[in-house]
């Protein structure tokens, strides 16, 4: 009996966590089983996703081929009538446009020079703002290469054909003036707002940009104050070797190696080192995403045709209205040309700078503002100079002590502002108390024509 008990109890299997040592095993194998069956439920789910995601993209695709097609086919006029309605209607500033006929009218009726002179200066803006917006239409139909080109040589059209009247007009320091006013106020108000408005947005942390960018801005912008300041010193100190020839053959070459420098500069940014801009192209990529091309290739050309007429017939009322608006305003032309022709004739540019930055997209904001600052000096001030010499007028690089030695301490001011690769509301606070300082200072400044400028 012991003994039978006994064996009964030596063959009687082991119980491991309650259960039998075969029945354990089968558990186990169940239950990887039933895990490989999930891996492979996973897999096939996720194979599932990712063909639905391709089929809704290629018929996305499909649908925006077929929009495109459908536009192409639309007829011209119906084309023509989208641009116009883009061109006339697409901002807030062309509630502005009444005014370019109104100023044709007082212009053609010899009417007081001041209200010619505003009302030219507020007709102005929206067709500048107009014309960016047509180069960027005409830019999708181009390589991102000859976009950029567009850009560089559209981004300050308004400046080089007020320049350029001026010029045929003899008016050479209020060519001067006004770019080195564009100049000022692109690097102390436009950028001021932008970190100011930026800082505020923002103001429990420091908004970045691409500093490294911003340093080959620096550089470029330091080397058209050095064209500038050997002239201005030249003349200044009586040192030159022909006595009124020198100083413009030095400019003349001076303005002829800065362009070279400005087309270098292009090739670095556009071609050999595009990566250091990938940041701020991606950012102005991201937000262009959910725009079209609302005009064809000779549309924009045609528009940009237009638009560049117009701006010319006001340029030209503007530059000779100039003085008796401040002979009427009892306000000097160097104030006009320094201070007032840049900050309503920048207006758009202004409000798109303070725009990217209140989204904190600072490098948007700064390509704006130093952007068109390096532009200016690098490739404006040298053209007109070159312009003059093609038509037998006297410009060159000397824009006087005051005036130069106003830019040199301005761009020092901006590259320390700018060394650490951050913004905030207080750096902007200190441009713009610059700006104010600076525009106190022409207002009080007795200009000394030279060349018999008007």
């Amino acid at each position: 009996m012991d003994s039978g008990n006994r064996d009964d109890r030596l063959g009687e299997p082991q119980i491991v966590n309650g259960f039998r040592p075969h029945c354990a095993k089968a558990m186990n194998e169940a239950n990887g089983e039933m895990e490989m069956r999930t891996i492979s439920l996973d897999e096939e789910l996720g194979t599932e996703k990712i063909e639905k995601k391709r089929l809704i993209s290629e018929v996305s695709e499909h649908c925006e081929l077929d929009l495109t097609y459908a536009q192409r086919r639309r007829p011209w006029y119906k084309h023509f009538a989208r641009g116009a309605k883009e061109v006339l209607l697409g901002s807030k500033l062309c509630c502005l446009l009444p005014l370019v006929p109104i100023s044709i009218v007082l212009a053609n009726l010899k009417s007081g020079m001041g209200w010619v002179f505003l009302i030219s200066l507020l007709g102005i803006a929206p067709l500048a703002e107009r014309l960016g917006f047509v180069t960027e239409q005409l830019a999708f139909h181009t390589s991102s290469t000859v976009g950029g080109l567009l850009n560089a040589t559209f981004g300050n059209a308004t400046e080089m054909i007020i320049s350029i009247f001026a010029l045929r007009n003899g008016m050479i320091r209020v060519v001067q003036l006004s770019l080195l006013g564009s100049i000022l106020s692109n690097m102390l108000l436009v950028l001021g707002c932008a970190f100011f408005m930026g800082g505020l947005a923002f103001p429990h942390k420091d908004q970045r940009f691409n500093k490294a960018s911003a340093v080959v801005s620096s550089g470029l912008l330091l080397m058209a104050v050095l064209g500038l300041l050997f002239p201005a010193v030249l003349h200044s100190t009586h040192t030159e070797l022909h006595d009124g020839k020198s100083e413009l053959s030095l400019s003349r070459f001076t303005s002829c190696i800065m362009l070279m420098a400005y087309a270098s500069y292009l090739f670095f940014q556009l071609k050999s080192h595009r990566k250091l801009y990938e940041n701020e192209q991606e950012t102005g990529d991201n937000e262009s995403e959910a725009e079209e091309s609302v005009m064809g290739f000779w549309e924009a050309n045609g528009w940009l045709a237009i638009l560049t007429v117009f701006i010319s017939v006001l340029s030209e009322y503007l530059v000779d209205a100039i003085q008796g608006a401040a002979d009427s305003w009892n306000i000097p032309v160097a104030f006009i040309s320094v201070i007032i022709l840049p900050i309503v004739g920048n207006a758009a540019e202004h409000a798109s700078a303070i725009m990217f930055a209140l989204k904190d997209k600072l490098d948007i904001s700064l390509g704006v503002a130093i952007g068109s600052s390096t532009q200016i000096s690098m490739f404006v001030i040298p053209f007109c100079v070159v312009m003059g010499w093609i038509m037998g007028k006297p410009m060159d690089l000397d824009f006087q002590l005051f005036e130069t030695a106003t830019l040199f301490i301005t761009v020092l001011v901006v590259a320390f502002m700018l060394q650490e690769g951050t913004s905030n509301y207080f750096k902007g606070l200190m441009l713009l108390f610059c700006y104010l300082i600076v525009a106190a200072s022409f207002f009080v400044h007795v200009d000394q024509p030279q060349h018999g400028n008007t």
